[in-house]
């Protein structure tokens, strides 16, 4: 197959999968997961549609070849929200390919890397199931991925899991052994609204989130010091801060939210983390003599698996050797479901795909259809390196 029929194949595909509006929140998989079922369908591929955690946030899977060794091929259908459409120069829902670059909310992150596990899984169809290759290949469509929603973890759960599993987010092709983990908190201060021409019957919780602030940087400054060898530095950033929006500029607030996102490095346990937080959130509190409301809502996991095995070794030598990626060991220091493969299932799994980081989330994304095409033939070659029979 040449060069430029691939190019197609992998634009068309990744375009049609970009063209789904799939913003989480809310979350509007199905769709998305009933075009991969079909499509899948009218290849000869069996797959099926998973309603499980939702039906209305459906998941696809498909599975070619049978038995063992199984290598997953994982990617997440859903995408951040585009908050500033007007800012996009193109139609962020389109999946237009401009200057050789696909367009569009989730092109990189991760539209391309689940079109070319598609793909890659209809290529290698005959070979395994002619015997020229052992095991099978499993195709995961998450729901979920960009809100911690157990997608992943309900797919592997009911069975569709492997020996070996590949989390497809946008990395340059470099391989990720390691991964940061999160955990988001909210925190709550009360106060007592009034007209802001008596403002003393009142109390403003602005200066109490003022101290919250000031001792989440210096928590920050700290937590800098601490780092992994592959993922990077720990972090603490106040990713929100809501306060008398939703009222007239006349009257104090009656009450401050805030939102700390901690990066958690992969030798940091959820439990020391709650724990440091709590302290740093009862310190400004006793400074400030006012209760404040923490709560975490929501956690993923890191997770590691060892620098030399052989998934990463072999997908580390294919890459270089197709477009002259990093061979040095890496962690990515994003959170992914990864850790669902590592932690929940006990699959040794990594993160690698085409197309870069740096552009998940921002206004006019885009993912080179090249790097895509690359993806997909390191991608084909690692499966049958895997799965070559003994």
């Amino acid at each position: 197959m040449t060069d430029s029929s691939d190019r197609q194949r992998v634009a068309d595909l990744a375009g049609d999968l970009v063209a789904f509006d799939t913003s989480n929140p809310p979350g509007n998989e199905r769709a998305c997961a009933e075009f991969v079922v079909e499509w899948f369908r009218e290849r000869g591929v069996d797959a099926e549609l998973v309603e499980d955690p939702s039906p209305e946030r459906a998941q696809a899977v498909a599975r070619v070849g049978d038995g063992d060794p199984t290598l997953v091929l994982n990617g997440h259908t859903d995408v951040v929200p585009v908050d500033e459409p007007d800012a996009w120069t193109d139609d962020p829902f389109g999946g237009a390919v401009v200057d050789g670059d696909l367009t569009g909310r989730g092109s990189a992150d991760m539209k391309a890397g689940l079109a070319v596990a598609m793909l890659a899984a209809v290529d290698l169809r005959d070979e395994l199931e002619s015997g020229g290759l052992a095991g099978s290949i499993v195709v995961h469509a998450a729901m979920g991925e960009e809100t911690g929603d157990p997608g992943t973890k309900t797919l592997l759960e009911a069975g569709y899991g492997g020996d070996y599993g590949v989390v497809l987010e946008p990395t340059d092709f470099r391989v990720a052994t390691s991964t940061k983990g999160l955990a988001n908190y909210e925190l709550t201060v009360e106060g007592e609204s009034s007209h802001a021409s008596r403002p003393d019957q009142g109390t403003s919780p602005i200066p109490t989130a003022r101290r919250l602030l000031e001792a989440i940087e210096r928590y920050d400054d700290r937590l800098r010091e601490r780092s992994d060898p592959l993922c990077g530095r720990a972090y603490a950033t106040v990713t929100a801060f809501e306060c008398g929006g939703d009222s007239n500029m006349g009257v104090l607030p009656g009450r401050a939210t805030l939102v700390l996102d901690r990066r958690v490095l992969p030798a940091e346990s959820l439990a020391d983390v709650d724990a440091e937080v709590e302290s740093v959130v009862a310190d400004a509190a006793a400074d400030a003599d006012c209760e404040v409301a923490l709560e975490r809502v929501q956690h993923y996991a890191s997770s590691s698996v060892p620098v030399d095995s052989d998934l990463a070794e072999c997908l580390r030598d294919l890459s270089a050797d197709r477009v002259g990626a990093p061979t040095e060991p890496w962690g990515i220091e994003a959170a992914t479901d990864a850790r669902n493969f590592v932690n929940d299932a006990g699959v040794e799994a990594v993160t690698w795909g085409p197309g870069s980081l740096a552009q998940a989330h921002t206004v006019d994304e885009r993912v080179a259809v090249d790097d895509a095409v690359a993806g997909l033939d390191v991608l084909e070659r690692a499966a049958r390196r895997l799965l070559s029979p003994e």
